[in-house]
């Protein structure tokens, strides 16, 4: 199964591509980030965001996305921005029929490296 994996960010959004099967290492096919800068308009940036994450599903064809679920945090700036980027991670995969899981930050480390307190 192909795996589109989506760590979220206004400024800098994480994304992986893995092949794997359960019970057995995955196997990288590729990693990104998607970057735009604080000062550009919101809008622009959200839809950069779109358009890019759009790109890599059809260059990667995944079977499923998984995005990192949005977290607590002190600054409220940052978890909106977090937040919105999350959000277009959904819809983005939602037009392309795909289906979507959230995992939590301890979820991820856990499923990558047997720790869910890894750093």
């Amino acid at each position: 199964m192909r795996v589109l994996g989506v760590d979220p960010g206004l400024t800098r959004c994480g994304v992986g591509v893995v092949d794997g099967v359960p019970g057995r290492p995955c196997t990288l096919i590729g990693y990104y980030v998607v970057t735009s800068e604080p000062d550009d308009d919101l809008a622009a940036r959200l839809l950069h965001l779109d358009r890019s994450l759009a790109d890599l599903i059809a260059a990667h064809r995944p079977e499923s996305v998984a995005v990192e679920r949005v977290f607590s945090q002190h600054n409220v700036r940052t978890v909106m921005g977090t937040a919105q980027a999350s959000a277009i991670a959904i819809l983005v995969a939602a037009k392309a029929g795909l289906p979507v899981q959230l995992y939590t930050p301890s979820e991820v480390k856990a499923a990558v490296t047997g720790s869910g307190t890894a750093a």
